[in-house]
């Protein structure tokens, strides 16, 4: 994939939170405070098993109400960088219940669905305020995807500012 494609497939949400990169960092790397605001508008986060180790695993479920009634995702994935405080990337894949991979397609994804995509969260602290940039490579800025992430990065503020 060249850069420019990578580009196009990818990502980028950038936020100022009104709160020091070490609480940020925690409601990245600490269950409890990721489930509380992961995901889109609606959804729940019943597990999030967050081993934060390089090379350990990540493993979240998602829930939420369709239509056809109510529907699981899971995600499974291996942290490949820390930096605390500072930089946190990790692999995504969706995944069964028990951490399997499985096909995107199978989850409804469009053709040509990368089966494993790369989040890379990055904070710099600045006068008392946190800025956040979230990247998730290999879901395009045009995407469903991309709509939940910005979901997701809404409700992270308003409960970064509960928890403060």
């Amino acid at each position: 994939m060249t850069e420019n494609n990578e580009a196009i497939k990818s990502v980028v949400i950038e936020r100022t939170l009104d709160a020091s990169a070490e609480l940020v960092w925690k409601m990245w790397t600490e269950a409890d405070h990721f489930k509380a605001w992961y995901g889109p508008q609606g959804a729940s986060i019943p597990t999030a098993n967050i081993d934060l180790n390089v090379d350990r695993t990540r493993h979240v479920c998602m829930e939420m109400d369709t239509p056809n009634g109510p529907m699981q995702m899971w995600f499974v994935g291996q942290h490949q960088e820390i930096v605390e405080n500072k930089r946190l990337v990790y692999t995504e894949s969706m995944s069964n219940a028990e951490g399997n991979v499985i096909d995107p397609s199978s989850m409804g994804m469009p053709e040509g669905h990368p089966a494993t995509t790369q989040v890379v969260v990055e904070l710099e602290e600045l006068d008392g305020k946190t800025k956040m940039v979230v990247t998730h490579v290999g879901v395009p800025a045009d995407s469903p995807g991309a709509a939940g992430w910005n979901m997701a990065i809404d409700k992270l503020v308003a409960y970064v500012s509960e928890a403060e």
